[in-house]
């Protein structure tokens, strides 16, 4: 029987993944040229340096990064306060500006005050304050820049959400925990041990992954808040690839206790057990689609691996990707109509998206060795694991592929990364 192969190891050998604490710093290099993007400018906020954090710098990059804006060279000067001169903004080209102040308060909180304003109409769109402790610095600048995106887009932002993925040091792996930028990265575990396949919980205050620390795969949830984790799966034989339903109650898991590697459906404290597929291949890597009637996964019961599609109770699957002999990783973005998933070709692995409705898939990648896609919340970015440079990185793209972001990590190897949920 075939084994499934993702990128350099077997699914089968997971043991042989990894990756350990993602702590440098990340640069934004854009790159490719996307479609229409609304010119904004963003003015470093007045008295900035009492923050820990360069508040207007993280809501640029964060802009930037969503492949929906550019950014626009916004002189300082201006603060929420102010009156801009619009006849000055409209010679910038600049469609909408942003600015802000930060301001210490008796308690040791930043109170950090910003507008936004529309250039072309000669309006405010927005005031938001925020009192946050020096330690939220960063989180507040995500949040400004959620405001802005909404605001413009009329769409939901993803700045303040975090993501998961797993590190590799040397011999030790560590989950981690960071900012959808990448930056502000804590450790949630630390293992000698392989960590593999985080999944967050749709509440965002639990993941769910494998762990080799008795010395064989087993699934554990953990709160990310307390740390306090317990054993969902440790059956004989493999306890692999958990991934969440939509409401979070219960989890689909692949599991080898009755032989070859099957899917099985287990509530989330443990109890009721179903096996789901009864097939004599490899069936792995499901995921929910996001209204939970389905459920994605990857099989070679036709020769090679494929990403097929079943009734989330069972039933018969049907297969879903046809281009190419070796297709894995499936992830359905959040409102059901694109699949994100990895194809072989030639020898490289490359990220690939599908309309779900038409069939009609496209490479989005030109890299050799991509892995493991996850939808940004609002469905507008895909999060993958891939290679720059001889070091493993993270990238974000848009679903067209324009707009690629490198969150480099300079002395480490980094993998399986998965975007939280709405939450912050």
């Amino acid at each position: 029987m075939l084994e499934l192969v993702s990128r350099r190891r077997s699914l089968a050998a997971l043991a042989a993944l990894g990756a350990g604490p993602a702590l440098a710093q990340v640069r934004i290099d854009i790159a490719g040229v996307g479609g229409t993007r609304i010119p904004v400018g963003i003015v470093d906020f007045r008295d900035e340096s009492r923050s820990p954090q360069p508040i207007a710098a993280i809501v640029r990059a964060d802009l930037e990064r969503s492949g929906q804006f550019r950014s626009v060279d916004a002189p300082a000067g201006l603060s929420e306060t102010s009156s801009p001169v619009w006849a000055d903004w409209r010679a910038r080209q600049a469609d909408a500006l942003a600015a802000g102040s930060v301001t210490r308060l008796a308690d040791g909180r930043l109170d950090i005050r910003f507008k936004l304003w529309d250039v072309v109409k000669g309006t405010e769109l927005v005031g938001e304050a925020q009192a946050v402790h020096p330690d939220d610095a960063r989180l507040a600048a995500h949040r400004i820049a959620d405001t802005i995106y909404e605001k413009l887009t009329g769409e939901r932002g993803v700045f303040a959400t975090r993501m998961a993925y797993v590190t590799k040091a040397g011999p030790r792996f560590s989950l981690v925990v960071a900012d959808a930028d990448g930056e502000g990265a804590k450790v949630a575990l630390t293992s000698p041990e392989p960590i593999i396949s985080p999944a967050w919980a749709p509440n965002g205050r639990e993941l769910a992954y494998v762990s080799f620390e008795s010395r064989k795969a087993t699934v554990r949830i953990q709160d990310v808040q307390t740390g306090q984790r317990r054993v969902l799966a440790d059956f004989k034989g493999t306890n692999s690839a958990p991934a969440w339903s939509p409401d979070g109650q219960r989890l689909v898991l692949s599991l080898s206790r009755e032989g070859g590697t099957q899917l099985f459906v287990i509530n989330r404290d443990g109890s009721g057990l179903r096996r789901l597929t009864q097939s004599n291949a490899i069936d792995t890597e499901a995921r929910f689609s996001p209204d939970g009637s389905k459920i994605y996964f990857v099989s070679d019961r036709g020769g090679g691996p494929q990403i097929y599609r079943m009734p989330a109770g069972g039933g018969t699957a049907e297969r879903v990707t046809f281009s190419g002999n070796y297709n894995i990783s499936p992830a359905i973005s959040p409102d059901g109509r694109t699949l994100a998933y990895i194809t072989r070709m030639n020898g490289a692995f490359r990220l690939t998206v599908m309309d779900l409705g038409s069939g009609q898939s496209q490479q989005i990648s030109d890299g050799n060795d991509d892995e493991r896609p996850a939808f940004a919340p609002n469905g507008k970015l895909i999060v993958y694991a891939s290679r720059a440079g001889g070091k493993e990185v993270l990238m974000t793209t848009t679903l067209d592929g324009k707009i690629k972001t490198p969150l480099l990590v300079t002395l480490v190897e980094v993998r399986e990364p998965t975007w939280g949920p709405f939450t912050r």
